[in-house]
């Protein structure tokens, strides 16, 4: 049976990270109260759009920047409007900053049982350039804190491939971060995004991207290391002790539904993509006139639904089902891709062994370049 999700975005940051393209802003008291309130007004407007929910996911912008009001108010109007799982993974992002021992037990006390922290790096100065606005102390303390408090189930989040890292320095972070031994972990490579003061930068020659080889050097250890360490890797940037992989992202990855609730949230039901306002103002104020903040609905061709299924699949370590893509489809994915699956069999960048195809460990590399092999709209 497929699962559900929820996703609540909370647009609000302190300060936007010099990397972030996400819709994002610093915000006052008032607005925060206001958006909340508008968040709830969704609620009781698509609530009947899902069932009953398997995953919780709370994302930004910086969630754990809310008030205590404002995060006991936002909780309460999810489980008053939803029907949850007993063993629904709810699951709040937040930066060290903006979390202390009194919001940390008001979480626990409100049924989150996931907390993902953007930690990012472990040096000042490389956190300083990323536009954090943590330090690696302040981290520590809180994941500490977040422990005797209760959460056993904790993400960390951690980048890598950013201008003027070296090898050095990045083997260095995550050997302090496994220190801390996390259930999970994520493990980013720096894209640089139009509209990023770190793009601005590059633009202007102020700094240089890593070669490609030094990012797939870091990127090696860290597979490597996490491995050695009891973690495995379950999609192409996320490790997890066992029992701890991240439910809420399987359910993207494996194609099932999910609704977006929430600034320029996405949603995914009944075979339509749908999705939100940017605009804050427009948002609200659709809200207080009882109309929902659509911005646009797509219903997916058929073409469209089998490559989202294949590049979703794919990016798991479990791939995809045979039996499972025929069954969706009437179709034999080999009959769909006979020419393109034999040559990425003979470049050995997948591998097809009881009823599954996944990337092989040279096609994790090359992940982009296997997905254009199944590109046709």
């Amino acid at each position: 049976m497929n699962k559900k999700a929820l996703y609540v975005h909370i647009p609000f940051c302190k300060s936007k990270c010099n990397y972030c393209d996400f819709n994002s802003f610093n915000a006052n008291e008032k607005l925060m109260d206001e958006y909340i309130q508008a968040l709830i007004k969704e609620m009781t407007l698509t609530k009947d759009k899902i069932d009953i929910l398997d995953t919780i996911f709370i994302g930004g912008g910086t969630p754990s920047i809310l008030s205590l009001k404002n995060i006991e108010k936002l909780l309460r109007g999810i489980y008053e409007n939803f029907s949850i799982k007993d063993d629904c993974e709810i699951t709040m992002e937040s930066n060290p900053k903006t979390l202390n021992l009194e919001k940390l037990k008001l979480l626990k006390s409100l049924k989150i049982n996931r907390l993902s922290m953007g930690v990012q790096a472990v040096s000042d100065k490389n956190l300083k350039f990323l536009g954090r606005i943590h330090s690696f102390e302040d981290a520590k303390k809180m994941y500490n804190e977040a422990l005797k408090v209760g959460f056993s189930n904790i993400n960390i989040d951690m980048m890598f491939s950013y201008p003027n890292q070296s090898l050095k320095e990045w083997k260095h972070a995550l050997e302090e971060v496994l220190k801390l031994n996390p259930k999970h972990l994520s493990i980013y490579s720096l894209i640089l995004e139009e509209g990023t003061k770190l793009y601005d930068l590059y633009e202007e020659g102020s700094i240089e991207i890593l070669d490609d080889q030094l990012d797939r050097q870091m990127y090696y250890f860290a597979r490597d290391i996490l491995e050695q360490n009891g973690y495995h890797q379950y999609e192409i940037s996320n490790f997890a002790k066992d029992d701890y992989e991240c439910e809420h992202n399987k359910i993207y990855w494996r194609c099932e539904e999910y609704l977006g609730i929430g600034l320029s949230a996405h949603s995914y039901l009944n075979s339509k993509r749908f999705y939100n306002k940017s605009n804050i103002d427009e948002y609200i104020k659709d809200l207080e006139n009882e109309k929902l903040p659509i911005k646009e609905i797509k219903d997916l061709t058929l073409d469209e639904k089998i490559e989202e299924k294949i590049f979703m699949n794919l990016r798991m370590n479990e791939g995809l089902s045979l039996d499972e893509f025929y069954k969706l489809f009437d179709i034999k994915l080999e009959n769909l891709y006979s020419k393109e699956i034999e040559k990425l069999l003979k470049d050995e960048l997948v591998v097809i062994k009881d009823g599954v195809i996944k990337l092989s460990k040279r096609g994790i590399d090359l992940s982009n370049k296997v997905f254009i092999e199944f590109l046709r709209t």
